[in-house]
């Protein structure tokens, strides 16, 4: 959160790297790329491997092209495009060139792939867990993420709310 003379920092603190936390489910995909709708396919999954796992992180690390999930906050003529997916529309997004600067596998339990990824600003987790799932041929969605940094600044080092409304009032 930036107050006072750090709100002219926003927009140079939401261009720094991001590195998230979260888990890819394997074996389902869903419109949203995420549980926010539910599973529309389900694969199989009885050739996946951790080595395969682990080896197809390779092929996301560095530039990669994604297409934006239609279940997003982009606008089109005008109109942000989870309105337009909600109400069905078929719309054609292109593919745009993201960084990725780490993804690594911090555990697999069952079909949950758990990760830890580094990317530039303007790149959708949820299409990559999409995208990791098609390259497994399994198909795939995020079941969970958290930011853990932005740039230099760890969640670990945050404030809960209370905390920040009390240094706000000292």
């Amino acid at each position: 959160v930036c107050t006072g003379k750090f709100t002219k920092k926003l927009s140079q603190i939401q261009n720094q790297k991001k590195t998230y936390a979260g888990t890819i489910t394997l074996g389902g995909t869903t419109a949203s790329y995420d549980l926010e709708t539910k599973i529309n396919n389900n694969y199989n999954t009885c050739h996946i491997t951790d080595k395969l796992i682990h080896e197809t992180t390779k092929d996301f690390i560095g530039e990669i092209y994604q297409k934006p999930p239609i279940f997003s906050a982009l606008k089109k003529n005008g109109e942000r495009l989870y309105k337009k997916a909600r109400r069905g529309e078929k719309i054609i997004l292109k593919r745009r060139k993201v960084f990725v600067s780490k993804f690594d596998i911090t555990s697999i339990e069952n079909l949950n792939v758990n990760f830890e990824i580094t990317c530039n600003k303007g790149t959708y987790i949820r299409s990559i867990a999409n995208d990791f799932g098609a390259a497994l041929n399994s198909g795939g969605h995020l079941s969970k993420l958290c930011r853990t940094a932005i740039g230099n600044h760890p969640l670990s080092k945050g404030i809960d709310i209370k905390t920040f409304k009390e240094l706000l009032n000292n």
